[in-house]
């Protein structure tokens, strides 16, 4: 979510110097280069929204990493693992490793071979046009108004670090993006996410080993990193007395509790796999099965924004070396996002909860030299420009190709796709900045809804497919009441869950933690799961023509099994 930073944070990064201006605008000239050149190219409907299947997987892979990592991830998992520790490590670990190379071996070459734009498109070739019109709505209203949000949280990020003129910040970096997107496609927001994956990486990377650095190095770094914890630990309060004059037993058995709650505090800090009772965002039970079996595999399989680019591949082993390229980039990412939290735990260690998210920012700000501040700064904006680049580039392709061409006009020729493609892009480039003005009242909890609300989705769609993929029994009517089905769910927890709600019913909340999208992803999937089944078996099976998409009955069109 969007995490205001704090103030300490937010005067040592305003101190920028021509010098780092000048990094800066370097880097966005370099942004913008790249994409009018790319965008040269383009010469069809195909080539903007698949590139020309032309895309090689060294291109691809740097593109997935920096499209899945944002503005609010480098400075939020920063200010996370700050407060809680390496758990937020799981995040990327399990989070993303796993189910990429699950990915690149089973369903992304599947996809690729099924020669499919969209995730919605091979709905409709597997099971229904209804399910494809269902899906791709849910998804473009998210993805519309998340354009909004990321242009938000672009201005107001950057408003924070160095006290740029919010609005200028969300037009700025929406002409910026909307011009090399409108120009290259998806080619343009590839081959532009390489130069932002490198500054990113390479600013991330900057910051650790200076910060280790000053501190002595790696020995060093990691004993004053345990003693930081463990003193953060002890300033939890001592138990209040309950008299007057308590006994002595009952005061041992509570400097007893203080010093075990202590050693948990301490050892959750340090640890990967946290109880289900801990505070922090990241409980064994939701890492295992909100992340990693449904979040995680729904992200990377079935996420329009994240897919688009491996069908947009030269060939079906380039679909899949890009993600395991992918995979092993992502197998550095913890390190350089968490550990810069950790750093900042040992140089700032009073900050309190709600100044986590200034952690990051007030270490560049003391830590760096001129110039290489511009260039976190840089590689900040790279993150931000990523984030909004993805989705406009899949909004668009989703409205043009499943409501537009499927709809409208179904015999559209390459240069009207194009046509209308470029338009499209324009126009949500305006509703981006449209919403993101209008959510500048709404305060912050705006973009953690929206995170929500994507659980919801993410879960269903991840059902269907793995339904649709793994077996020629699942019919079009168990997959669309299945859908609808794993939607409702979500939706009736979160609802279910919020204080008003549960105020009025005078019920207890239903999890522990705070944000619960993790559970609310499980309990979406196992309901769609357990209709789609029901629904499939009272139902008529699909013929031929359908279950041909499955992975086992796969064969091209006119084909032998």
């Amino acid at each position: 979510m969007i995490v205001l930073l704090s103030e300490l944070g937010r005067d040592a990064m305003t101190h920028l110097t021509s010098v780092d201006y000048l990094v800066i605008l370097s880097y966005l000239a370099a942004t913008l280069a790249i994409g009018l050149w790319v965008g040269s190219y383009v010469r069809s409907g195909s080539d903007f929204f698949l590139a020309g299947r032309a895309l090689p997987w060294w291109a691809v892979g740097m593109s997935l990493v920096a499209t899945d990592i944002g503005g609010a991830d480098l400075v939020g998992v920063g200010g996370d693992s700050y407060r809680y520790g390496i758990v937020m490590g799981n995040f990327a670990w399990i989070g993303c490793v796993p189910a990429m190379l699950v990915a690149a071996f089973v369903f992304i070459p599947h996809l690729w071979r099924c020669n499919v734009t969209t995730i919605p498109e091979y709905l409709e070739r597997r099971f229904s046009v209804q399910l494809r019109a269902s899906v791709a709505a849910v998804w473009l209203v998210l993805m519309a108004c998340n354009l909004g949000v990321m242009l938000l949280a672009s201005a107001q990020f950057m408003s924070e670090l160095a006290k740029w003129d919010m609005s200028l910040s969300i037009v700025g970096v929406a002409i910026l993006v909307g011009i090399y997107t409108w120009s290259g496609g998806l080619g343009a927001v590839v081959y532009t996410d390489l130069l932002q994956g490198i500054v990113m990486i390479g600013g991330c990377l900057m910051i650790v080993v200076i910060g280790i650095c000053d501190l002595g190095g790696v020995e060093s770094f990691i004993d004053k990193v345990h003693a930081a914890v463990h003193a953060r630990a002890r300033q939890a309060p001592a138990p209040a007395p309950t008299m007057i004059d308590e006994p002595s037993s009952v005061t041992r058995a509570k400097e007893k509790l203080r010093l075990t709650k202590t050693k948990e505090r301490e050892r959750e800090h340090l640890s990967l796999v946290l109880p289900v009772d801990t505070k922090s965002p990241g409980p064994w039970p939701a890492i295992l099965f909100g992340l990693a079996l449904v979040m995680s595999p729904g992200y990377w399989i079935g996420n329009q924004r994240i897919v688009q680019r491996s069908l947009g591949a030269k060939s079906e082993y380039e679909a899949k070396a890009a993600y395991v390229y992918g995979a092993l980039l992502k197998g550095l990412i913890p390190f350089l996002v968490v550990v810069p939290g950790l750093i900042a735990l040992v140089k700032y260690p009073d900050l309190a909860a709600d100044q986590a998210g200034g952690a990051l920012p007030m270490l560049v700000g003391r830590l760096l030299p001129e110039g290489l501040r511009g260039l976190f700064v840089a590689a900040f904006l790279a993150a931000l420009m990523s984030s909004v680049s993805s989705y406009l580039i899949a909004a668009t392709t989703i409205y043009v190709n499943d409501f537009y061409r499927r709809f409208y006009r179904p015999h559209a020729d390459e240069g009207q796709m194009l046509l209308i493609g470029r338009w499209t892009t324009a126009g949500f480039v305006l509703w981006s900045v449209c919403v993101a003005f209008q959510m500048m009242s709404f305060g912050q909890s705006i973009y953690s809804v929206f995170q929500t609300l994507m659980s919801f989705v993410v879960g269903p769609t991840l059902a269907v497919l793995l339904a649709g993929m793994l077996s020629s029994r699942t019919s079009s009517e168990g997959a669309l009441v299945g859908f609808f089905a794993g939607l409702f769910t979500s939706v009736s927890l979160f609802t279910m869950n919020l204080l008003s709600v549960r105020t009025w019913l005078d019920m207890p909340p239903l999890f522990r933690i705070d944000a619960p999208y993790l559970y609310y992803s499980i309990w979406a999937f196992l309901a769609t799961i357990c209709m789609t089944i029901v629904f499939s078996y009272f139902s008529r099976p699909d013929p031929a023509e359908k279950t041909r998409y499955s992975l086992w009955e796969w064969r091209e069109e006119g084909g032998a099994a």
